[in-house]
């Protein structure tokens, strides 16, 4: 009898446990919307290795991407289909971001230039370029739509105006083509290191959008591997670490308009680059 109820209590207790979620495999805590353990995955090819920014395209629930060393834009499909298309942008590299207003794509170099694409035929593109007014030597990976102020904002990763405590956005006016002449806000990393009771953090973003739902500015630190939700001028109210075995080295971030979170990695020489796909789930 003592042995039979011993069997029951066992099979009571795998049938709760298989429903349970454990940390014991390295999953970290996520956003309450989503699930940052249980991502869609998709496999790029080995010339996208290098992906550097995406950018959501409703039409056909697509994403456009840049690669850091390659003058091309490329059409990849979150299905899985490895039909790529692609677009020559011209003979400069060192792309790092891409965002999609209206029609056009804007495309930002590291230095601080943008570019404008525009398609005027299926197989024919305009670009213009705008040089960032001299503000020192810098170095950006981030551009995202402010659509609320009708803006592009560009986050510093490393600029010479800033110092460990602090990173500066500029911003691109899409209407007049012109920057700001000042900063759009800074972000106090104090306030980082307050949040993850962590001393002297040396945040460099890599990504960032601004989700479509919320309101929420979503920054991703590849070096860090942390995801920071700010608000929209920056400050940091909540911080999550990321599972480095998943999250490689994340230097695109986007949403779809439902609110679903897409996030490139470049294959940072272990294995494909890919986009990885999470699920808003509102009501989670």
């Amino acid at each position: 009898m003592y042995t039979s109820f011993i069997n029951s209590l066992f099979i009571v207790l795998l049938v709760f446990c298989t429903g349970c979620r454990s940390n014991s495999d390295g999953e970290l805590p996520s956003p309450p919307e989503y699930d940052l353990n249980e991502p869609t995955t998709v496999k790029l090819p080995t010339y996208l290795d290098e992906i550097s920014g995406i950018t959501y395209y409703p039409k056909d629930k697509t994403v456009f991407a840049i690669c850091d060393d390659k003058s091309w834009i490329y059409k990849v499909f979150l299905s899985g289909k490895m039909n790529i298309e692609k677009w020559k942008i011209g003979d400069k590299g060192d792309f790092e971001d891409v965002v999609l207003v209206d029609s056009t794509f804007y495309i930002l170099q590291s230095k601080g230039n943008i570019l404008s694409l525009q398609f005027v035929a299926a197989d024919s593109i305009t670009v213009k370029e705008y040089a960032l007014p001299s503000q020192g030597k810098n170095e950006f990976e981030i551009l995202y739509l402010d659509k609320e102020h009708n803006r592009l904002i560009m986050l510093c990763k490393d600029c010479q105006a800033d110092d460990s405590n602090s990173l500066t956005a500029w911003a691109f006016d899409p209407g007049t083509s012109t920057f700001s002449p000042n900063p759009a806000y800074v972000i106090d990393v104090r306030k980082i290191e307050a949040l993850t009771q962590e001393k002297k953090v040396k945040f460099k973003p890599s990504a960032a959008a601004i989700h479509p739902v919320t309101g929420q500015l979503f920054i991703i630190s590849s070096i860090n591997k942390v995801l920071v939700m700010a608000d929209k001028n920056g400050v940091p109210e909540k911080v999550y670490k990321i599972n480095p075995k998943l999250f490689k080295q994340p230097e695109g971030l986007t949403f779809s308009p439902e609110g679903h979170l897409i996030i490139s990695n470049e294959s940072a020489d272990a294995g494909a680059a890919n986009i990885l796909v999470f699920k808003y789930n509102k009501g989670r």
